[in-house]
């Protein structure tokens, strides 16, 4: 017994050899084609637009934030000058108790 190609095959209703065919795709029109290649484009502009945004929306973000180092930074060094000030003058206090202090004691004698 001698198979054909043209039999059918046991799972679909073609003919064998129209089975093993490559399926083709349907073809596009140019109209349809140059409508997705415009939405395609639009699409690009759009994610564009939103890139921009974006980087804009972070870089005035980075703004604020540099304006709020720099101000920070000046509360910082105006605290670290008050707190220089208050030690020179806890020092001068303490300076005068040390000799009050040393001035009460009397000199002890080693003999």
């Amino acid at each position: 017994m001698c198979i054909s190609s043209t039999e059918w095959s046991d799972n679909s209703s073609r003919p064998l050899y129209f089975s093993k065919q490559k399926k083709q795709r349907p073809k596009i029109s140019r109209v349809q084609l140059h409508r997705l290649a415009r939405r395609k484009r639009s699409e690009g502009k759009e994610t564009k637009v939103d890139m921009e945004m974006k980087n804009l929306k972070l870089y005035m973000e980075n703004m604020s934030i540099l304006e709020e180092n720099e101000k920070l930074r000046k509360k910082a060094s105006l605290l670290h000058e008050e707190n220089i000030a208050l030690m020179n003058e806890f020092q001068k206090k303490f300076s005068k108790f040390d000799r009050v202090s040393i001035k009460e004691t009397p000199p002890s004698t080693h003999s």
